[in-house]
């Protein structure tokens, strides 16, 4: 009975806790990151489908080509990327081509390790940040090597940290969110939302202008006048990639017979397109479009705001939201951008655990619908297998799901006044 008794006021761990303890603790959270990074690497390096080809092939030949005195992208040559972009790519070359590869694994994951870091915070680990890591963690498995493999590795966890600094540091979280636009565009779309929800949006304001000035002017100092903005037109020219969301009626139209659409190699772009009836009206609407559907967003936060919303409650939602609607709208629909979504999800889970569950779960079966489409299987989708299609056309509705999800957050979060701890 005594036993009993101390067992019931904890001051004997049972079996049970004990493993839940060894579990929740800080050297599981990054034994598991460890085990992760390790694994989608080891898993990256072996499948079929050279899913780090844009790192070990096309970044490395952007950077070699400069080496060489062929020009520099983004200064010297048009490119798809922001001027930005050049830095990490620039950075995995320090050891030598020969390198290239394992320096950007190295460079990935020193920015994860620092995001992680800062998730779990110096003091004593809280749950709500413990599922907030463990749920990242859970996303990157279920995504697949590609989570390590494309620029927006980068700004992923530059995307965290400055999302977990924003209530306190706003002017830091502008800086990051604006390095990270100019790294890769979406970014901004996390700034928009922090310009919104923050009380010192000035302040957020002033510092992304000071910070895109201070990139425009470097840019110009080296001689990219005529490049730094060309990210901008390169974008525009694209047409509909095979993933992108807006592509489906066609990959059905090929699955069920048609020879009217097709889906082709594009050289230029380097990468597979949709083209048929209509391909080309859509492409040009969806830019139109996404303008239109983050304006509306933003609207909806703006009456949050007004109506009280506080700004923890808000940031995540709309910040999910915003990103969202750049997946949806998108006429890229590459695997990677799936981790757009973590960002705003971790910053939910660890706010309002409970109420982010939902996003947290759809999210995380968009990255498994994702990983079944790429990279191994990935020539079944271009082949317009019903299959795959069906998964993509699931990853579609998933997203739409979470886009509507997070509307309606926003919406509410302007109904409760009462701050979040």
């Amino acid at each position: 009975m005594v036993e009993e008794a101390r067992m019931r006021r904890g001051r004997v761990a049972t079996p049970r806790g004990r493993i839940g303890a060894v579990l929740g603790g800080r050297v599981a959270a990054w034994t598991g990151f460890a085990a992760v990074h390790a694994g989608l690497i080891a898993v990256g390096l072996h499948v079929p489908g050279s899913v780090f080809h844009d790192v070990s092939a096309v970044y490395l030949d952007w950077v070699q080509r400069a080496v060489d005195g062929a020009g520099v992208v983004g200064i010297d040559l048009p490119w798809v990327y922001p001027i930005l972009a050049i830095v990490p790519i620039g950075i995995a070359f320090a050891f030598g081509p020969e390198h290239y590869l394992a320096t950007w694994f190295a460079l990935v994951i020193a920015l994860d390790t620092a995001a992680f870091a800062v998730l779990l915070g110096r003091r004593r680990l809280s749950p709500t940040r413990r599922v907030a890591a463990w749920w990242w963690l859970g996303l990157l498995a279920l995504l697949g090597p590609v989570a390590l493999g494309r620029l927006d590795a980068i700004t992923a966890p530059v995307a965290i940290v400055a999302l977990l600094l924003a209530a306190r540091h706003a002017r830091v979280a502008a800086l990051l969110l604006t390095i990270g636009a100019w790294i890769k565009v979406w970014p901004a779309a996390l700034g928009l939302a922090l310009v919104t929800a923050s009380r010192r949006r000035l302040e957020v304001v002033l510092v992304a202008l000071a910070g895109s000035a201070a990139v425009i002017v470097a840019s110009l100092v080296a001689g990219g006048a005529g490049a730094v903005l060309g990210f901008l037109g390169e974008q525009d020219a694209r047409g509909l990639q095979v993933e992108a969301p807006a592509a489906v009626p066609w990959l059905w139209a090929i699955a069920l017979g048609s020879t009217a659409s097709k889906v082709a190699y594009d050289h230029e772009i380097l990468t597979f397109q949709v083209s048929g009836p209509g391909t080309d009206v859509v492409a040009g609407l969806l830019t139109p479009l996404m303008a239109v559907a983050l304006a509306a967003v933003v609207a909806v936060g703006v009456v949050a705001v007004r109506r009280g919303a506080p700004f923890g409650a808000l940031l995540p939602p709309l910040s999910l939201a915003l990103v969202c609607v750049l997946l949806v709208c998108n006429k890229v629909g590459s695997p990677q951008f799936v981790t757009w979504l973590v960002a705003p999800v971790v910053l939910g889970l660890c706010l309002r655990p409970a109420r982010f569950a939902v996003p947290a779960l759809l999210v995380a079966a968009i990255a498994g619908c994702t990983q079944v489409l790429y990279p191994v299987l990935y020539d079944r989708l271009l082949a317009a297998d019903p299959a795959f299609v069906l998964v993509l056309t699931v990853k579609v509705l998933l997203e739409l799901a979470v886009l509507g999800w997070s509307v309606r957050a926003v919406w509410k979060s302007g109904t409760r006044r009462r701050e979040v701890a």
